[in-house]
């Protein structure tokens, strides 16, 4: 992990990233936002840069997912220093990481628990609603999970992909005993390898581009490791898909048995070819996808978290200051096999 100063020093000044518009964003003084009734402050420790965050800045984000100008951030941790009207004072001085999506809590699927698929439309954090990469955050205290009073901070900021990750955890529903599998091994990839490990699964298996990944894998408790291009097994329980590519998605199909699960978390590109159905149908898989994480994903994940079973940590290799979220952007776009979670440091 590179050594970075610690920018969140009570002595540094308040700063937020702006992106103005695609391609373009600056570095501006922040002011915390006093939170109204139901909300909470919260000072940022961390906060983490994925893929998303990459489209938000190159102007690749599809229409109504994002809208400018924009503080990003939705992966992040931190502590929270004031409450609004409403919530119970006890939150302050805790440790937290939060829900990204502002579901409206009154449509049938929010009553349903599927808050990613509000129906009163598209809002979240570091999309929509000003994210983390701020000295501060203001947000509803409703999207908050508290951590353990010993949560490692760092560690925490990368809880909101895990959830994206335990949401499939949970729709896999892998048990016991059974053969499991994940394709991809970039940070869903490792975080479904640890998800699936906590099921205690007879055999888990990681298919990848990168021979590089196997020993990580490994640590976090894969039993064996094979690159795509070599000879594949076909008769496992359940399959997660992390990699974004369609032809992920069709390799995780092809290691399925019949009557297998499968669940889908990448975006590949609008377009790509799809699954054949005919092999979906005639084999009877059971295929789940995945797009954020609901409240269910979080609470599972936090406990996951705090229970010891998932260390997020070896999968930080950069952490920097606000002011370096260019070369942080292009450290995420690089390609570059030693950059894993990059982090900017408020």
């Amino acid at each position: 992990m590179s050594a970075s100063p610690d920018a969140a020093d009570a002595g540094s000044p308040a700063a937020a990233v702006v992106i103005e518009a695609p391609g373009e964003h600056r570095l501006v003084p922040h002011e915390a936002r006093r939170p109204e009734a139901g909300e909470a402050l919260v000072r940022v420790h961390a906060s983490g840069i994925c893929g998303s965050d990459r489209e938000v800045f190159q102007g690749n984000r599809p229409e109504g997912y994002v809208r400018y100008p924009l503080t990003p951030g939705h992966e992040w941790s931190g502590t929270v220093t004031a409450v609004g009207a409403g919530v119970p004072s006890t939150l302050v001085g805790r440790k937290v990481v939060g829900e990204g999506f502002r579901n409206c809590q009154v449509c049938d699927r929010c009553h349903a628990g599927e808050t990613t698929l509000c129906s009163a439309g598209y809002e979240e954090t570091g999309f929509t609603q000003p994210g983390a990469m701020a000295t501060t955050l203001t947000l509803p205290a409703r999207l908050l999970h508290v951590l353990p009073d010993d949560a490692d901070l760092t560690a925490a900021a990368l809880l909101e992909p895990a959830a994206c990750i335990a949401a499939a955890a949970l729709k896999a529903n892998a048990v016991p005993g059974e053969r499991v599998a994940v394709v991809g091994t970039g940070t869903l990839g490792m975080f479904a390898v640890q998800f699936l490990k906590a099921a205690s699964p007879a055999e888990l298996l990681v298919v990848g581009t990168r021979p590089d990944r196997a020993e990580l894998s490994k640590r976090f408790g894969a039993t064996d490791f094979r690159t795509k291009d070599q000879e594949l097994p076909g008769d496992f329980d359940v399959v997660i898909e992390t990699a974004g590519s369609a032809d992920a998605a069709r390799t995780a199909a092809a290691l399925l048995r019949r009557g297998g699960r499968l669940v889908l978390t990448g975006i590949p590109a609008p377009g790509a070819d799809g699954l054949d159905p005919t092999d979906l149908v005639v084999r009877q898989l059971e295929v789940h996808t995945v797009f954020g994480a609901a409240p269910d994903a979080w609470a599972h994940t936090v406990r996951v978290f705090g229970a010891g079973l998932l260390d997020p940590l070896p999968l930080v290799t950069h952490e920097l200051p606000l002011e370096e979220f260019s070369q942080a952007i292009e450290l995420v776009g690089s390609g570059d096999p030693t950059v894993g979670k990059v982090l900017l440091r408020p």
